[in-house]
């Protein structure tokens, strides 16, 4: 990916100097709150990629801090470290990927006679509190609509690269990518429209509206991936390759398969890896919102 010499947002908050006491999950936590991610969606959390829960929104709806069930117990400053040159690196690639979401976004609303709210982006360390609640860095990058902010532990690339077989750059490009298209479906009313929907309807058919949702995210990552190689020219050979190798590594089927070595088709929240990739190739292929209309058509795949 060509983005050495790109724009740098300056919508990044860099929070990897501090952490909440404590917010870093015990060894049984993440099985814990696993069990959550139905009521979480429900009440309009965040959104994640899918590598684990689905959000932590309990504090600001119920009044639970599930900060403190994670052993959570305030705020507290750790020593500040700085980046070395690799993580800074890292850093700037991020900063770059996100301007270049922005250009897209800013262009494709006003096309549509409409503004674009850009999101800020937090990088943190170990773990981050939101206006969704506590988060930990084990459950991967997310979106929280309540602050309209994409929160993200660099250290995510290396299990993306050493857990989930899916290295490169472009698909780590893809990471931020879908957390900006849950932005722009919060930006809609989309995800509001489905947050509404899931109170009405049985907990498998709130399910089929998570997985729809998510998968519009990855069709709007391709979109941006469709823009920065058309318009912008960021896109290098086998970058494709690489972040639909990273579509498919965290379809639904595959981590179920891979963490309990059978599948439950009627818990999927994301999509299995072929939608998954069939959706980020729609958006990529079209450059066009209207082709990611995952709820008026079939989910392919």
């Amino acid at each position: 990916m060509r983005w050495k010499g790109g724009r740098r947002s300056t919508n990044v908050e860099d929070r990897r100097g501090s952490a909440p006491v404590g917010a870093r999950a015990s060894a049984g936590a993440p099985i814990l709150l696993r069990l959550l991610p139905m009521l979480l969606r429900t009440r309009g959390g965040r959104y994640a990629l899918g590598l684990g829960v689905a959000g932590l929104f309990l504090a600001s709806q119920f009044g639970v801090d599930v900060g403190a069930l994670l052993g959570a117990g305030g705020s507290k400053p750790v020593a500040s470290q700085k980046p070395n040159p690799a993580q800074q690196e890292l850093a700037d690639f991020v900063s770059v990927v996100l301007a270049d979401t922005e250009d897209t976004w800013q262009a494709l609303f006003q096309a549509g006679g409409q503004q674009y709210k850009v999101p800020r982006l937090v990088l943190f360390s170990g773990a981050v509190r939101s206006a969704c609640g506590s988060a930990d860095s084990a459950m991967g990058p997310f979106y929280c609509p309540a602050d309209q902010k994409v929160y993200i532990d660099l250290s995510f690339y290396d299990d993306l690269r050493s857990r989930h077989g899916a290295p490169g750059d472009f698909a780590q490009a893809y990471v931020i990518a879908h957390e900006v298209g849950h932005h722009v479906q919060n930006l809609l009313g989309t995800s509001g429209k489905v947050q509404q929907a899931r109170s009405r309807v049985s907990e498998a058919e709130g399910n089929q509206l998570s997985v729809k949702l998510e998968l519009q995210a990855d069709c709007y990552a391709g979109l941006w991936g469709y823009h920065a190689n058309r318009t912008r020219g960021l896109v290098e050979q086998g970058d494709l390759e690489e972040a639909l190798t990273a579509a498919a590594a965290i379809g639904d089927d595959r981590l179920q398969e891979k963490s309990r070595g059978r599948v439950s088709p009627e818990s999927f929240t994301h999509g299995t890896s072929e939608q998954r990739v069939y959706w980020f190739r729609q958006g990529y292929q079209s450059g066009r919102v209207d082709s990611c209309d995952t709820f008026a058509r079939a989910q392919n795949g």
